[in-house]
């Protein structure tokens, strides 16, 4: 079973009329929780989006890079060139 958790958010004027907007009896929503909900899965969309994009612009290049290019790894060599990234990623935050 799923939780559910209240929030509340402020709005200015303008914000506040175009969620209005949206929500009337001409608008896309029945209420503002609902047209959240619906902002929120979109913007998760999105972002699963840009990373799979990222990932097939890391793809393309490597895939169109010459064979030569290429060196062999171990798993031992991947998950110490991952853990230094991580370390890298956590003192640059």
């Amino acid at each position: 079973m799923s939780q559910t958790t209240t929030m509340t958010v402020r709005l200015n004027a303008t914000l506040s009329d175009f969620v209005a907007a949206n929500v009337r009896q001409d608008g896309a929503y029945e209420n503002v929780s609902e047209y959240m909900r619906d902002l929120i899965r979109r913007d998760m969309e999105r972002k699963e989006q840009q990373a799979f994009d990222r990932l097939k612009a890391e793809l393309a290049h490597a895939f169109a890079a010459a064979e030569t290019s290429y060196r062999p790894l171990t798993a031992a060599d991947v998950i110490a060139r991952n853990a230094a990234a991580s370390t890298n990623t956590k003192a640059g935050a």
